[in-house]
């Protein structure tokens, strides 16, 4: 992604003397280590700042100042390849790797991502977006520099949530086994694995990743060697010792030196560990406790709240702009809540999104019926397979962008069996300044291919709690595609109404041109209809198709366009073509759809114009096709 080059100082800088100082981490590591916790300082009050003028992730990031300044102070970046998963947490990094005075344009078109990417810096090693693929990457990286013979440290940082992730165990397990130069650094927000420490596990951490305990532990080992009860007994002591004050068992089985855990806002702690870890061979694990949110009282308190936001008033947290019209992950939300009360079968599922995917009042009000399986996809979706198989109903909300991760457990696991799974899939379409990590552009292109599953994707917010009670209704695999943010603004009724299966809505009587609009472009067409005189269809299920009514309109018209928020390849529009082709039917079809790339940030609204799928694209694309295909004008006599 091309970045505009700009050295306009930030608004604020002035007020970061220490801060604006460090334009690249070799300035960082000049400075003396007693200097660091101000910079610390001047660097979190930066990141309140300017997150709060952009929006983006701002929680996370305010729990890894500390540690982000220490890998780099300890670390020879970019030379040492550091891996951070996910990304989210990733702003300080970036601040401190020369990006500091182009943080205005973070998430805007043709500014920063709100994510590591190669493109856009050289201290971003490896692209990411999605969770739990650091430790895969830096594995790689770290074999192709012994495979290479280059002296190299490779870091990946990953929190709690994304270590439960099984991709992550999976690189624990190979790197544990071949034993390359890795360091995992385990950032833990959650309190998920250890109690909260202080200076007695600090301490412990120095000390166990100290040169004199490595001596005398591989001292010993070796003075063993030759007497097998004794280096067993030895073996089973050390190992016991260690378990009894910290939970780095398991790491140790898996073939990795654990140190920890140790205060990840301590920096004489982390930079001490850090430096004698950089020294230790074979693969190792450090285990560091932080506070989301940590020194801003908002972001502390509600540390979910504040994960991602709009831009906010930094001294009172407050949201610049109040909260607009009803979104569509409100919508399911709502539905969800009346669905349960109505079925005691339903449950719902999320893999770690339940605020995101709007499960809040449910999971409140519904305990003991809803599950969060963390960063598991694909469980989420065998997990969701062994309910229905006893006779309950599932709902699993889950993002399009993530439920790839989950594609053959959709396929094998659900739609093989043909089981009465209601699969919710928010952020369908273009998502705006997330990027192309999050777009959900591919979804009706892998899902329509797959036999008995139901695909329908509504056209406004009614539509929507219409068609997720349908599915729900339906007694095998369904899925309703919803777009994220806000509808056209349409009223939602509070019933639990179900749609016809397969059958489409015409909107408008036209001639020549019929428009085919799959989900939310259903409010563009209509309006390019009003200048073409062209018939609008709210086609509604993608699958299966509303055959006969589309048989019809190739009869009538000289012109089909499909419209769709999804990819052109082997999208809904492709299966409009599948069949017509079918049936030997010659009518025209133009299929506008995201074109064949990744598409770069902006807002949902740049997003569309640029695919040409606003009513301007749509009308000049149709007028184009039309004007393509006129009969030639007979030549003039002489």
């Amino acid at each position: 992604m091309p970045i505009p080059e700009s050295r306009t100082p930030h608004p604020a800088a002035s007020r970061f003397p220490l801060l604006s100082r460090i334009e690249l981490p070799a300035d960082l590591r000049r400075l003396p280590a007693g200097r660091l916790p101000a910079l610390a300082a001047e660097l979190r009050e930066f990141l309140i700042d300017s997150v709060s003028r952009t929006g983006g992730h701002l929680a996370a990031g305010l729990g890894v100042v500390e540690l982000t300044i220490a890998l780099h102070y300890v670390f020879d970046t970019p030379h040492d390849r550091l891996i951070w998963d996910v990304g989210h947490q990733a702003y300080p990094h970036k601040i401190l790797t020369g990006r500091r005075a182009r943080m205005g344009s973070l998430r805007k078109r043709g500014g920063l991502s709100g994510f590591p990417i190669r493109d856009e810096s050289p201290y971003d090693t490896f692209g990411v977006g999605h969770s739990s693929t650091s430790i895969s990457a830096a594995l790689g990286m770290a074999l192709a520099a012994q495979a290479k013979g280059e002296s190299r440290q490779t870091i990946a940082v990953i929190g709690d949530g994304a270590l439960g992730a099984g991709m992550a165990f999976e690189a624990l397990n190979h790197a544990g086994a071949l034993k390359p130069n890795l360091l995992v650094v385990l950032n833990d927000n959650g309190m998920s694995i250890s109690p909260p420490v202080g200076a007695i596990s600090s301490h412990l951490a120095r000390l166990l990743s100290g040169k004199l305990y490595t001596r005398v532990r591989e001292g010993g080992k070796s003075a063993l060697r030759h007497i097998p009860p004794l280096k067993e007994l030895m073996g089973r002591w050390e190992e016991h010792m260690k378990g009894m004050v910290m939970p780095g068992t398991l790491f140790e089985e898996l073939g990795f030196n654990y140190i920890g855990p140790i205060d990840g806002h301590d920096l004489g702690s982390l930079i001490t560990t850090l430096r004698n870890m950089r020294t230790m061979p074979g693969p190792r694990f450090l285990h560091v406790v932080t506070h989301k949110g940590r020194g801003y009282r908002p972001a502390e308190g509600q540390p979910v709240t504040y994960h991602g936001v709009t831009p906010f008033d930094p001294k009172t947290g407050a949201p610049r702009k109040p909260a607009g019209t009803v979104t569509y992950t409100q919508v399911f939300g709502d539905w969800l809540y009346a669905a349960a009360r109505a079925d005691r079968r339903l449950i719902g599922i999320t893999p770690a999104m339940g605020e995101g995917s709007g499960l809040t009042r449910f999971a409140a009000s519904f305990p003991e019926r809803y599950l969060d399986v963390g960063i598991a996809e694909q469980h989420a979706l065998t997990l969701a397979a062994g309910l229905a198989c006893e006779g309950l109903k599932p709902v699993v909300a889950v993002y399009s962008t993530f439920l790839q991760r989950a594609y053959d457990q959709l396929i094998h696991d659900i739609c093989l069996q043909g089981l009465d799974v209601t699969l919710a899939v928010d952020r369908a379409g273009l998502v705006g300044a997330d990027g192309a990590t999050h777009a959900g552009s591919f979804d009706l292109s892998y899902g329509r291919i797959v036999p008995n599953l139901v695909i329908m994707a509504p056209a406004d917010e009614a539509e929507c709690r219409r068609m997720l009670q349908t599915a729900f209704q339906h007694p095998g695999p369904a899925m309703v595609r919803y777009p994220r943010g806000a509808g056209p603004g349409v009223a939602v009724e509070p019933g639990l109404q179900v749609l016809p299966l397969g059958k489409a809505e015409p909107r408008r009587a036209g001639r020549d041109v019929a428009l085919l609009a799959f989900g939310t472009l259903v409010a563009p067409a209509l309006q390019v209809a009003e200048a073409l005189d062209a018939t609008v269809v709210n086609m509604r299920f993608i699958k299966p198709l509303d055959g006969d009514l589309i048989l019809e309109l190739a009869r009538t018209h000289r012109l089909l366009v499909t419209l769709e928020e999804n990819a052109v390849a082997g999208g809904a529009g492709a299966a409009v073509s599948e069949l017509l082709a079918a049936r030997q039917v010659a009518t025209r079809c133009l299929h506008l759809g995201l074109p064949d790339r990744f598409l770069d940030q902006a807002t949902q609204q740049e997003q569309l114009a640029d695919c040409g799928l606003d009513a301007a694209g749509i009308e000049a694309a149709v007028r184009k096709a039309l004007a393509e295909h006129e009969p030639a004008e007979p030549p003039t006599p002489d």
